[in-house]
């Protein structure tokens, strides 16, 4: 085959071409720290990569729900622990009021605080946290953009409208935990609650009836009772939640890993690489020159 200087010039163009390609790639990876730049440079890296990445993002998305989970279970634990402490005050003053050396005028002042533990109450049922009611289900703007209880002015309860709903989030893959607390177990329904245990409690001290003081005892006890069953069930979830974020936190170190296998560059071996090619990117020039022959031109000049 006859080799000619127009085979030899082209040969050597493309193969300059080709070693400034290289040049620009790890230049590029060296910028960038990354393996690829564009799908085209490694469909395979590429598509692996969006794997990861979705991995990653979902996982950081758990995360954030956690974290609204915990804003939900911390906040209702609080106000259960509060709650329980109003409830046990009302049983101490029950329990002070059932005994008979108490007068009238005792009595009474032992109903007006009473009376405030109601209004304390009420407040507890009606806790917002970021404009949300806890104690309220799915129903967490209020029912017509009313509180889940109201007073009247005489400071009877005007209305208990509590949404039962469960409130869910998932947590991770699948995994939807339920983060609210059913607003009935803890205060009850229209038809019997603490709230009207409350006012009958203090309408006996008022009345100095002896039968419902005791009738109010029992039915603090009953309603204290309540509170801690449902505490209980709500720390178990708790925990729970506790071991999911621990998990999920697991996935992230592993997920977050992979990604980056599978797409950072490895520096050193990129450097190495740049000077490498740098020095045949040198040598292919060098041996260029030599191939262009001078013409008849060169030595008109």
């Amino acid at each position: 085959m006859r080799v000619t200087q127009g085979m030899l010039s082209n040969n050597m163009l493309r193969n300059v071409s080709n070693s400034y390609s290289n040049l620009g790639k790890y230049m590029d990876q060296l910028s960038t720290g990354k393996k690829i730049n564009k799908p085209s440079d490694d469909p395979v890296v590429a598509m692996k990569g969006m794997n990861y990445r979705s991995q990653v993002s979902d996982i950081e998305q758990f995360q954030r729900n956690i974290g609204e989970v915990h804003n939900w279970m911390d906040n209702s634990d609080s106000a259960l622990d509060k709650s329980t402490q109003a409830l046990q005050r009302l049983r101490e003053l029950a329990t002070q009021a059932a005994n008979g050396t108490y007068e009238e005028g005792q009595r009474e002042n032992i109903a007006e605080e009473v009376d405030q533990l109601k209004e304390h109450l009420v407040e507890i049922a009606n806790t917002k946290v970021n404009n949300k009611y806890i104690f309220n289900g799915t129903a967490t703007t209020g029912t017509d953009g009313e509180p889940p209880v109201s007073i009247d002015d005489d400071g009877t309860i005007d209305q208990l409208s509590t949404n039962t709903n469960t409130v869910k989030i998932e947590v991770a893959d699948g995994t939807n935990l339920p983060v609210n607390v059913n607003p009935e177990e803890v205060f009850g329904d229209e038809n019997s609650n603490v709230f009207k245990d409350v006012e009958a409690f203090s309408q006996a001290l008022k009345d100095d009836d002896q039968a419902g003081l005791e009738d109010a005892l029992n039915n603090l006890d009953n309603r204290i009772d309540d509170v801690v069953s449902v505490r209980a069930d709500l720390g178990a979830r708790m925990n729970r939640v506790e071991l999911i974020e621990n998990r999920i936190k697991d996935q992230e170190v592993t997920a977050t890993r992979m990604m980056s296998d599978n797409e950072d560059a490895d520096m050193e071996e990129v450097i190495m690489n740049l000077t490498t090619q740098e020095s045949v990117h040198r040598a292919a020039l060098s041996a260029g020159s030599r191939i262009i022959q001078p013409t008849l031109m060169d030595f008109l000049r």
